[in-house]
């Protein structure tokens, strides 16, 4: 999955750092061909990474503007190959070699462990050679004005991978994961970000101690969304993007929540899924002290719909399906219509994101404001299976 699917999981960045506002071109296209994928196929190398170019992975050249940029966005992709041999086919190939060493030594029972080892290291590099690497890659597009990054990949790994090489290709700048915390102060004003401040329970501003101290945030949010959504809430756009303010949406949590707490044995998870009316498995789990750590998020505008699987400790985005995007076909260039599909892509993710924000600063509003008591009331009588 990638930049042109309707499916896609992402996390998001912010760009910490300046970029040279001469030269910007010549600056970029230096640090992505620094760092750019090498082909492993002509060798028996294990792996190789680096960046290429979106629309054409095998020739990641950065030599003209239009091969990675296109009007505010910088959009290129991540590739690693790497060859794997299957653990029962390397170990074969192994006891074959030590039988032949053995043949020629009658005297030895076994190969000394030094022999051992060299054989194993031997076979490997023959079984690499003779083997095709497997290609993966990771779009990413670079909102430059906004400095902000999205991986579409939400994966543990790929994002620590992406977070190495970025930092090590581009001087001075460096990515920053938008968590729950820190996504809610880049949407508040002032005097949002005071009362926000009052609630983070952070011993310091370092990235990981934020995420892992203010859990509360993303699991309170999801809380407050499925019950609002089960209340049958309005929403509304707040925040700034192609909707206009005061836009009116749906949104809802309904068929997938997982939820997570401490036990006598350990962390326990708990998974409900499957269309849900009364959702009594996830209000027992609830009111048994566990808490959602994600969740699957609808929304709708008009006849438009999006969903999504959200993670709450870290706020990154699974299988988040867009509204389809309909290019036509005849009589447009291959290179149009790719461009066609990368703009119409970006707006319904970004409209999508949006109303995400948009229920968030709402759910801050709530949370950080004198009604919070009242509403927390409300979700403790539901969860008892009292009319609120």
């Amino acid at each position: 999955m990638g930049v042109y699917a309707n499916t896609v999981s992402f996390a998001q960045y912010r760009i910490q750092g300046a970029l040279p506002q001469e030269d910007r071109f010549q600056w970029l296209s230096a640090a992505l061909a620094g760092r750019q994928f090498h082909s492993i196929e002509e060798s028996a190398e294990e792996q190789s990474e680096g960046w290429t170019c979106t629309d054409t992975p095998d020739d990641p050249l950065f030599e003209a503007p239009q091969r990675f940029w296109r009007d505010r966005y910088l959009f290129f992709s991540y590739r690693r190959d790497q060859r794997r041999i299957p653990g029962a086919l390397l170990k074969s190939h192994v006891g074959r070699a030590e039988g032949e060493y053995l043949a020629k030594r009658p005297e030895l029972k076994r190969p000394p462990k030094r022999e051992r080892e060299e054989i194993a290291e031997r076979v490997k590099l023959q079984l690499l050679a003779r083997s095709l690497p497997a290609p993966s890659t990771i779009d990413l597009v670079w909102q430059m004005d906004q400095g902000v990054l999205t991986l579409f990949s939400s994966s543990a790994k790929a994002m620590e991978r992406f977070e190495e090489l970025f930092s090590k290709s581009f001087e001075n700048l460096r990515p920053q994961l938008i968590y729950p915390y820190s996504r809610a102060l880049t949407l508040l004003d002032d005097a949002g970000r005071e009362q926000l401040a009052l609630q983070n329970q952070a011993g310091s501003e370092a990235a990981l101690e934020e995420i892992q101290a203010n859990r509360w945030l993303g699991e309170e949010f999801l809380l407050w969304l499925l019950h609002a959504g089960l209340e049958g809430e309005g929403f509304r756009v707040a925040a700034a993007g192609h909707f206009e303010n005061g836009t009116p949406f749906s949104a809802w949590i309904d068929d997938r929540i997982q939820l997570q707490g401490g036990g006598e044995g350990g962390p326990q998870k708990v998974a409900v899924s499957g269309i849900q009316d009364r959702y009594l498995e996830a209000r027992s789990a609830l009111k048994s002290g566990k808490a959602i750590s994600s969740a699957a998020i609808h929304m709708e505008k008009d006849e438009l719909q999006w969903r999504f699987v959200l993670n709450a400790e870290l706020f990154t985005f699974s299988s988040f399906k867009c509204p389809p995007v309909k290019v036509e076909r005849e009589g447009v260039e291959e290179l149009t219509e790719r461009e066609s599909a990368f703009y119409e892509r970006l707006y319904l993710l970004e409209a999508g994101l949006q109303m995400f924000d948009s229920l968030l600063l709402q759910f801050l509003a709530q949370r950080l404001g004198a009604g919070w008591a009242a509403r927390l009331q409300e979700i403790g009588a539901w969860l008892e299976g009292e009319q609120a």
